[in-house]
């Protein structure tokens, strides 16, 4: 049975984790009968974001209570884990990503990462373990790729300032549909646009069990 880590960034799309590609992902990963392993950073939100109408409200929530709540409370901190415990690692989507895991949101391609985040990502790209990245995920990796001096495949869909970005990160993307995947084999990383492009969780659903079927196989492989 193969490990996987599931890093969340928080519970909803515009401040945390994205909920359906998370939820798409635990699901498949349940499905195929993998062991998941649940992580989120023990650290503040950027900000707390009213789902109903947009607009950011006072007080500050916490990563990984947050996203202990689709987690259904089993989930650890990131620092309690290493790529030596797990066979492969997912991230979802969500604005969480792109601003509690990292300030990419903020900054851009010169974003940093949140340390534990950047260190784990780093060492399953140093050990050979597959990675799955959907919808912005893969500006992180691609982000701690730079870092590391390694080019990397992956996709986002096909926003021009998004692919933008991730070539100045040094990444190679590739065009891709909402039900499909992108292979880096040399890597080990797979990517889908998931709500990047997609406009029904359906659509969205297809993507991500090829990306969970893919990282199963990969970690599974030998």
């Amino acid at each position: 049975m193969a490990r996987i880590g599931v890093i969340l960034s928080g519970c909803g799309v515009y401040d945390g984790s994205e909920i359906h590609e998370a939820v798409l992902t635990l699901l498949a990963l349940d499905r195929a009968g993998a062991e998941i392993v649940m992580m989120a950073p023990n650290i503040e939100q950027l900000h707390t974001v009213n789902h109903l109408n947009g607009n950011e409200e006072e007080g500050m929530r916490n990563v990984l209570r947050e996203s202990a709540r689709i987690a259904r409370g089993k989930i650890m901190p990131t620092t309690n884990m290493a790529a030596a415990d797990l066979d492969g690692l997912i991230i979802p989507g969500g604005f969480g990503v792109a601003k509690n895991l990292s300030d990419y949101a903020m900054v851009g391609p010169g974003s940093a990462i949140n340390p534990e985040v950047m260190r784990l990502t780093a060492e399953f790209l140093d050990a050979g373990k597959p990675i799955g990245a959907m919808c912005i995920a893969p500006t992180l990796v691609a982000r701690v790729g730079q870092q590391m001096g390694r080019t990397l495949k992956l996709t986002i869909g096909n926003d021009p300032a998004t692919i933008a970005d991730l070539e100045k990160m040094q990444a190679v993307h590739v065009e891709c549909p909402v039900d499909e995947i992108v292979v880096d084999e040399e890597n080990n990383l797979v990517s889908t646009p998931a709500y990047m492009l997609g406009e029904s969780i359906s659509q969205v659903a297809v993507g991500v069990d090829k990306l969970v079927a893919k990282t199963l196989a990969m970690a599974t492989a030998g």
